[in-house]
């Protein structure tokens, strides 16, 4: 079957922008080379919550070789409990990355748009031409909140917006946010990956708006990246399609044990991993300042800040021990690294690398 891409040209077949897109995704992903200290993918750096290595040392033979739960109903039930909203208000999935495609499939049709503010999470307009939809970007206003006028304006089937935003840290106001949901002609998708570092959150809300799915991870704060869990909130009505969207299977067994130990008794573990993120994040802000560098307000578990040349400037970084995440051409930034918040002997590793470079 044909399908049409606007960026592509019109007749590209499904196995056409499967391979475009796979390209792409290969593109996207970090340098996984072997560093000292690796500050380049915005995980976790502090360890793994202890009940959930503890499940992961203890593991029965049972839940390695028999298949796992169709939906992860158990799971359902934890992540309802600690998202504050109804175990069917909850779908999940292979990494939010899962969700988000499930999502994208369920609520749009092929040729139809999806509008999300630009830069954001760069997987989006890939999935999005996975799907045979139409990527429409639309520029942060001034103060980097996103722009829900400009963003209607485009008469979009499919909204996202990543809050706080990857790549560049910063928040969409609620203001700008409700009025998107209010007025939207389509789903609403909140990406919420790096919520718990921040203080404005949708999660619990998203069941009394028809059109809004919130996503999540227990990638970042739960320090759970390697065993891919995302999870979604939304009414009955959205859950139900991404579910339909997503099939069975798609939380291992030996994930889903984890996510419900970490889930149940390590919330004081990832209290306090949050709370030194938040204290590391502003002394780094500072450092970062005083060496003439200029850091975009964050408020995730991660730094941007602009340089002269991106990937020169990672090279230079990675000889000296430190992996960062390079970009180039970013809207109103062009070149700016983008840098994980981990324990402090860590930041002061990439700051005394930096101060090398700029002497």
């Amino acid at each position: 079957m044909k399908r049409a891409d606007p960026t592509a040209g019109a007749g590209a077949t499904t196995l056409e922008l499967a391979r475009a897109s796979y390209r792409e995704i290969a593109l996207y992903a970090p340098d996984r080379a072997p560093c000292a200290i690796d500050l380049s993918d915005n995980t976790n750096l502090f360890g793994i919550p202890p009940a959930a290595r503890r499940e992961l040392v203890e593991v029965a033979t049972a839940t390695v070789t028999r298949y796992p739960p169709l939906y992860a109903q158990e799971l359902k039930r934890a992540l309802a409990r600690y998202a504050k909203v109804r175990e069917s208000e909850i779908t999940t999935g292979c990494g939010s990355d899962d969700v988000l495609d499930s999502a994208i499939r369920a609520f749009a049709e092929p040729g139809e748009k999806i509008a999300f503010p630009d830069p954001t999470f760069a997987m989006i307009p890939i999935f999005a031409r996975m799907n045979g939809l139409v990527p429409v970007p639309v520029p942060h206003r001034e103060d980097w909140d996103i722009d829900a006028e400009a963003m209607l304006a485009t008469r979009a089937r499919l909204f996202y917006v990543c809050s706080p935003n990857n790549p560049t840290a910063t928040t969409a106001s609620r203001e700008q946010l409700e009025r998107l949901i209010s007025q939207a002609n389509g789903v609403v998708i909140i990406d919420e990956a790096y919520a718990e570092y921040a203080s404005d959150r949708w999660i619990d809300l998203a069941p009394r708006h028809s059109r809004l799915l919130v996503v999540r991870t227990l990638s970042k704060a739960f320090g759970l990246a390697g065993l891919r869990i995302g999870y979604a909130a939304g009414p009955e009505t959205l859950v139900s399609e991404v579910e339909k969207s997503r099939g069975p299977y798609k939380v291992n067994a030996l994930a889903e044990r984890a996510a419900l130990a970490a889930l149940r008794e390590d919330g004081a573990w990832v209290a306090q991993g949050v709370a030194t993120v938040l204290e590391n994040r502003a002394k780094l802000v500072t450092k970062l300042k005083g060496l003439g560098f200029s850091p975009l307000p964050s408020a995730a578990n991660f730094v941007l800040f602009p340089v002269v040349d991106a990937a020169r400037t990672t090279k230079d970084l990675r000889q000296r021990g430190v992996a960062v995440r390079p970009f180039t051409g970013l809207p109103r930034i062009n070149d700016a690294l983008r840098v994980s918040i981990g324990p402090w002997e860590m930041m002061e590793a990439l700051l005394t690398a930096l101060k090398e470079l700029t002497r």
